[in-house]
């Protein structure tokens, strides 16, 4: 059978077995949740007042502001309406919560999904402070280089800066019009910004603002980062001409064990593979829909990576630390 013929069934099924329904309820439900949960924290934050425990405060926000931008990705894949107009109303209101382009980010994300883990096509793999493949270690010079050799270590560090280059990247993009909805995301992203810096700085001392500033921004973007590395950094690159769909979603993706606790932390990237096999699926359906797209693989001998969760950042350092070692080992031999 050719790969799209096995593809083709494989969707069969997963219709048949409902998996492709929206869930309206449960969107309206988690949606709900998270909004209580964003105001009850803002709430919380004029109470407290100029006190340090303030900074429990960020933390909480840290962990609400990924779980906004789970729905809006979720949003952005049609998942929560059939239709792209209503999606895209839910994306840029949580994006302009987050202050992130939901516009923007949408944009880069699509290609990602069209050729995962692609050297020359997949913007995931277009992030100049580290290196995915070997090619682009030997291509570092510099302060670039140094951090290429390093990066394993580095690399934690760096997704504290994460939920920082979310903000700038979005805003420059609307500011130089690479954007649908320009206007609209302009006045939200604005709104955002000056909301967010008002709040901080009017209720904190300048101090105690910028460490909640710090707190804040750092712990999102290391959760946004430790919730979308294990998905492909690790796993098979690809190069020229990309292969098929169904072999090219399946074998740059990783799936991560765990209940419903790990589904809830990451937001359903955990089912790394089904989610790109079908994007559109709604996030309570890729647990149930794990089991019968494992079952094809094994019956198709398609290679199905999935792991525990710390296992699977073992193996994303491993993999950058091994990317790093013949620029450690030239430089040894230079006398660097």
């Amino acid at each position: 059978m050719t790969a799209p013929a096995a593809y083709g069934s494989l969707l069969s099924e997963i219709r048949e077995a409902g998996l492709l329904r929206r869930r309206h309820g449960y969107y309206a439900a988690i949606i709900t949740a998270n909004l209580t949960v964003f105001s009850g924290a803002w709430v919380g934050f004029a109470f407290l007042g100029d006190s340090w425990w303030q900074l429990l405060i960020a933390a909480l926000l840290a962990v609400v502001f990924a779980q906004l931008a789970f729905v809006g990705h979720d949003a952005g894949h049609k998942q929560i309406f059939r239709t792209r107009q209503p999606n895209d109303a839910v994306g840029v209101a949580h994006g302009g919560l987050i202050g992130m382009s939901y516009q923007w980010w949408i944009d880069g994300h699509n290609r990602h999904h069209a050729n995962p883990n692609h050297e020359d096509h997949d913007p995931d793999l277009d992030i100049p402070a580290l290196a995915f493949t070997g090619g682009q270690a030997r291509a570092k010079r510099g302060f670039l280089r140094w951090m290429a050799k390093n990066q394993a270590f580095l690399f934690f560090p760096l997704l504290a800066l994460e939920g920082l280059n979310l903000h700038v990247s979005g805003i420059r993009a609307v500011w130089r019009g690479e954007t649908k909805k320009r206007r609209l995301e302009g006045v939200l992203l604005t709104a955002h910004v000056a909301g967010y810096l008002t709040a901080v700085f009017l209720v904190l001392s300048p101090g105690l603002a910028v460490a909640f500033v710090m707190v804040h921004q750092a712990l999102w973007g290391v959760y946004m980062g430790c919730s979308f590395a294990p998905n492909h950094k690790g796993m098979p690159t690809m190069t020229g001409q990309p292969a098929d769909f169904l072999h090219r979603q399946v074998l740059t993706s990783r799936n991560i064990r765990g209940g419903k606790v790990v589904d809830f932390v990451l937001g359903g990237l955990n089912y790394q593979i089904e989610h790109h096999l079908f994007p559109n699926m709604p996030r309570p359906h890729l647990r149930r829909a794990q089991p019968i797209v494992e079952r094809f693989c094994r019956r198709h001998e398609i290679p199905y990576a999935q792991t525990g969760l710390l296992p699977s950042y073992r193996q994303v350092l491993g993999h950058l630390h091994q990317l790093g070692a013949p620029l450690r080992a030239a430089d040894r031999v230079r006398g660097d």
